[in-house]
């Protein structure tokens, strides 16, 4: 047994100090950046912010959507091959998706999302991306994974996860990852961390695996935690390249779930709701790790992601980030008891 008694904070546990800024507006700010990633050999450029993988996230209507703000969204492995052909005729960018696969492939040459994701690839070739997702992957096997469709898909940015330690983000980018997802039990539908106690604070974790990841010419993926602008300004302000949003984006109209009653669901993908949507077996040995809420609707995702680059435009002004990417070096963070006042909380507010 070891304890590591060093301070590991999140997201409420800082806040980006101001400095002189020849910024004059926030139009000033460039907004999108260019990656060039090590493993596929590919340089493509993105606003830094993608859709969760999630059901009500990860959807076509999602991408047809954030594609306009040239962002990613990672597309939910429950998709069937048809499913992608009728949307390919919607005005589908391939550009900005990711096609997703699970696990199962590691011990089953036949599960359904591996066999998707084959016949998905060859139909769209100009996908590219594609996340290779685990809650746990610290699994060898997981890494063996990620080397078999790494050498399956050579010219492919691959994205792994999840993970929360340097260590295993070097690891997997030496083996064919190109971005590793960091965070483990920050989602706001994720309750890995009261079910296992397993987890490393958010922000710590972006700062220590983002500094791996670019001693071995990866990147990262900030996974989960971020609730308001302000966390995803700290969190490509603390090194993550990238940063996905599940919470965020989720209740909206492009979440492809039923309204009812001016509600829509929002569950963790280790819910007994999606365990129930997916067929997922009970094997006797797991349990739940995600919850299900019930969202107020929220209309369409645009204003939500418009209010998102706002606020990030907004921090760059205030800390003089004249492009995102200089964001970590221009930021300088302090630690802090408590990041806003709450004294209306009580009361129902119009945050219009």
């Amino acid at each position: 047994m070891r304890i590591d008694y060093n301070i590991h904070l999140d997201y409420s546990d800082v806040l980006l100090q101001p400095k002189r800024s020849t910024l004059n507006s926030r139009r000033d700010v460039d907004i999108m950046r260019e990656f060039k990633f090590k493993n596929s050999g590919k340089t493509l450029s993105y606003v830094p912010i993608m859709a969760s993988n999630m059901d009500g996230v990860g959807t076509f209507s999602m991408a047809r959507v954030l594609q306009e703000f040239k962002m990613l969204t990672v597309i939910r492995k429950h998709y069937t091959i048809d499913d992608w052909k009728n949307a390919a005729g919607t005005g589908l960018k391939f550009k900005y998706v990711s096609a997703c696969v699970g696990t199962g492939a590691m011990w089953d040459e036949n599960a359904q999302d591996y066999q998707t994701l084959k016949q998905v690839m060859s139909a769209f070739p100009d996908i590219p991306c594609i996340t290779v997702d685990v809650a746990n992957a610290y699994h060898e096997s997981f890494v063996d994974f990620v080397t078999k469709i790494r050498e399956e898909y050579p010219e492919k940015v691959i994205i792994a996860g999840n993970v929360v330690t340097p260590n295993m983000t070097e690891e997997l980018i030496i083996k064919g990852a190109d971005i590793v997802k960091v965070g483990i039990g920050p989602g706001s539908v994720c309750t890995t961390r009261t079910q296992t106690g397993v987890g490393v604070p958010q922000f710590s974790a972006i700062m220590e695996c983002s500094d791996a990841a670019n001693g071995v010419g990866g990147h990262i993926i900030a996974d989960g935690g971020c609730t308001q602008p302000g966390d995803v300004a700290k969190a490509l302000s603390g090194g993550a390249h990238f940063v996905m949003l599940g919470g965020m984006l989720a209740g909206h109209d492009e979440s492809e779930l039923e309204l009812k009653d001016g509600k829509r669901v929002f569950y963790g993908m280790a819910s007994q709701t999606a365990l129930s949507t997916h067929g997922q077996r009970k094997d006797g040995y797991r349990g739940v790790e995600g919850k299900t809420v019930t969202l107020q609707d929220k209309g369409s995702v645009k204003e939500t992601v418009e209010q998102i680059l706002g606020g990030v435009r907004s921090t760059c002004t205030y800390i003089g980030a004249r492009r995102i990417k200089d964001m970590p070096k221009a930021a300088h963070f302090v630690r802090v008891n408590n990041v806003i006042n709450k004294v209306y909380d009580r009361y129902e507010t119009d945050n219009n």
